[in-house]
C-alpha cells in the first residue's frame, strides 16, 4: 500500500488496532452478528476488517465479499442515477411527477392536489412519509403501503396507488420528511429513460465503477448474508415477516422479499452488494464523480438544497441525495464541516469526509445497532481518534 502526501490514516498505524477493537467487542459481547468495515483515505485502503458470523446458526463466518441487504443504502445510488439523467437533459429538477406517472395525483388533507416535482422527490420535501413514522391508523397502515422492504410480490403500480391514497402530509416544499420518495424517484428515472431501474443503475452507476455485486437481485445468493434483528439479550434471527421497533415505530421487513421476481425494485431500500462495492462509489464520489458525474452534478449532492429545514440529525442538512454535516458544533462528532453520511436499517452506515479525504463503510447484518448507536459512533470515533 502506497500512503499518499499528506495521508494522515495511512501514516497512523494505530487506526487498524483501534477500529479492530471496536468491532471485536461488538461482536465478542453480542451486539453485532457479523460485520465488514471499510475505511479509506484518498483512495487508500486503510482499514479492511471482517469480523463475526454471516450465518451465525450455520457457523459461518462473515467475509470480505459477502453480500449484504443494503436498505437506504439504495437511496444514494438512485439519486446519483437521477443527477446522470438530470446532466443527460432526461430530467429536469423542477419536472412535475405527474409528466411521468400520470396516476400520481396525492392529495392535502384538504383535498388539493398540488404540484410534486423531482426536486421534491430527490430532497424528501415531496409530503410523503415511511409508515414507520405513522401510528397504527395512519393512512400508510390504513392502505398498506409498502415502505420497500416487505410485502415480497407487490408490483410498484399497486404501491403507487397506495402512497397516493394515502395522501400527503404537508405542501410539498414547505418541510422535510423522509419517505418512500425514493421509491417512486426510481420508477420515474425508469419512464424518463425508458430503461427498468435494474438496468439503468447497472448501466450508469454499477457497470462504469466496477460494482459487479451489487444489483436488485442477488448475483451470488451463497454469499448473500443471514439477517438478523436487536433482541433483548442478543440479536435473533430474522423470520420470514419480521416486525422490529425503532424510533417509536415498527420496521417491517420480509429479508427474502429481493428473491421474488414479482417484487418491484425498490429505489429507496431494494439494492444488495458489498462493502467493497459500495467504498467504490463512495470514492467515485469524493474523487469528483467521473465518470458518472460532472462538477455540476456533484455541486448537486454536497450542497444544502432544503434550506432551513431539520433533518433526523441536529447539525446537519440534506443535499440532492444524502445529509451533510452544516454545523460540527451541534453533533459532537469529529467529521468536518461538509461530510455525508447516511444509513440503511438492515444495518448498515457510512460517511465521506472530503476535507480529509476519509470514506468509511460499515456492513453488518443486525438491523438496527449497525446503522445507529454505539457501534457505528465507536468505529466513527476510532478513524479519528490519535493516541
Amino acid at each position: 500500500m502506497t500512503t499518499p502526501a499528506g495521508s494522515a490514516l495511512s501514516a497512523d498505524s494505530g487506526v487498524r488496532d483501534r477500529v479492530g477493537a471496536v468491532i471485536d467487542e461488538a461482536v465478542s459481547s453480542g451486539r453485532i452478528v457479523g460485520a465488514v468495515v471499510l475505511v479509506s483515505e484518498n483512495g487508500d485502503v486503510v482499514y479492511r476488517g471482517a469480523a463475526g458470523f454471516a450465518n451465525r446458526e450455520a457457523n459461518v463466518s462473515m467475509r470480505f465479499d459477502s453480500i449484504f441487504r443494503f436498505a437506504s443504502l439504495t437511496k444514494p445510488i438512485v439519486s446519483v442515477a437521477a443527477l446522470a439523467l438530470l446532466e443527460r437533459k432526461l430530467l429536469d429538477l423542477e419536472d412535475p411527477v405527474v409528466e411521468f406517472l400520470p396516476s400520481f395525483r396525492p392529495k392535502l388533507p384538504d383535498g388539493r392536489e398540488p404540484v410534486i416535482t423531482i426536486r421534491h422527490l430527490l430532497t424528501h420535501t415531496a409530503g410523503l412519509t415511511y409508515k414507520l413514522f405513522e401510528p397504527g391508523a395512519g393512512p400508510c397502515h390504513q392502505q398498506n403501503v409498502s415502505d420497500g422492504m416487505d410485502q415480497p410480490g407487490l408490483s410498484f403500480e399497486e404501491n403507487l396507488a397506495r402512497i397516493t391514497s394515502a395522501g400527503l402530509l404537508y405542501e410539498p416544499g414547505t418541510a422535510w420528511g423522509y419517505s418512500v420518495a425514493t421509491d417512486v424517484l426510481g420508477e420515474v428515472l425508469a419512464r424518463a429513460s425508458n430503461t427498468p431501474l435494474p438496468a439503468l443503475v447497472n448501466e450508469l452507476i454499477t457497470g462504469p465503477i466496477s460494482m459487479p455485486d451489487t444489483a436488485f437481485t442477488v448475483v451470488a445468493p451463497q454469499r448473500l448474508v443471514t439477517q438478523y434483528a436487536d433482541g433483548s439479550s442478543m440479536p435473533i434471527r430474522m423470520g420470514a415477516h419480521q416486525l422490529v421497533p425503532f424510533q417509536g415505530g415498527t420496521l417491517s421487513f420480509a429479508p427474502d422479499r429481493l428473491f421474488d421476481p414479482k417484487s418491484y425494485p425498490s429505489g429507496g431500500g431494494g439494492l444488495v452488494g458489498t462493502a467493497g462495492d459500495f467504498l467504490n462509489f463512495l470514492d467515485t464520489m469524493r474523487s469528483g464523480g467521473a465518470p458518472i458525474l460532472t462538477s455540476k452534478g456533484m455541486a448537486w449532492l454536497t450542497n444544502n438544497a432544503i434550506g432551513k429545514f431539520t433533518i433526523f440529525l441536529p447539525g446537519w442538512k440534506f443535499g440532492l441525495g444524502w445529509a451533510l454535516l452544516d454545523d460540527p458544533s451541534q453533533t459532537g462528532t469529529p467529521q468536518s464541516r461538509g461530510s455525508w453520511t447516511w444509513g440503511g436499517v438492515y444495518g448498515n452506515s457510512w460517511f465521506v469526509d472530503p476535507a480529509k479525504g476519509i470514506s468509511v463503510v460499515i456492513l453488518t447484518n443486525t438491523s438496527v445497532a449497525g446503522m445507529v448507536g454505539p457501534f457505528p459512533d465507536a468505529v466513527r470515533d476510532a478513524v479519528y481518534r490519535r493516541r
